[in-house]
């Protein structure tokens, strides 16, 4: 929730999920998305599950993970795919922003 006030207070339009199968079922519902930002520790299906998920349709699907973890912790050893980064917690408003904005700026 912290995570979605930040955005909204940039002037991001967020659609919040409670769970991986609501973010599967936005994902699908053709919103316009831009990005996935999601926790690497979700219950039942992990953040990199999901993003493996969400890009099943959406092959360019840009993946924030944040984690209170060690870099690929829960990430698996698969090396991060292209337009996926990882944001450890804790982290500002300031530098969720800035990794954001770099990443929908990138092409």
């Amino acid at each position: 929730m912290v995570t979605v006030e930040m955005l909204s207070e940039a002037g991001y339009r967020v659609l919040e999920a409670g769970d991986a199968p609501e973010a599967l079922r936005i994902l699908g519902s053709g919103a316009d998305v831009d990005i996935l930002v999601t926790d690497v520790g979700l219950p039942d299906v992990n953040g990199r599950q999901l993003a493996e998920m969400a890009r099943q349709s959406r092959p360019e699907l840009k993946v924030l993970f944040v984690t209170g973890y060690g870099y690929n912790a829960g990430l698996g050893s698969d090396a991060l795919r292209p337009g996926m980064e990882v944001l450890s917690k804790p982290f500002t408003t300031q530098s969720l922003i800035i990794r954001v904005r770099e990443m929908l700026d990138r092409a």
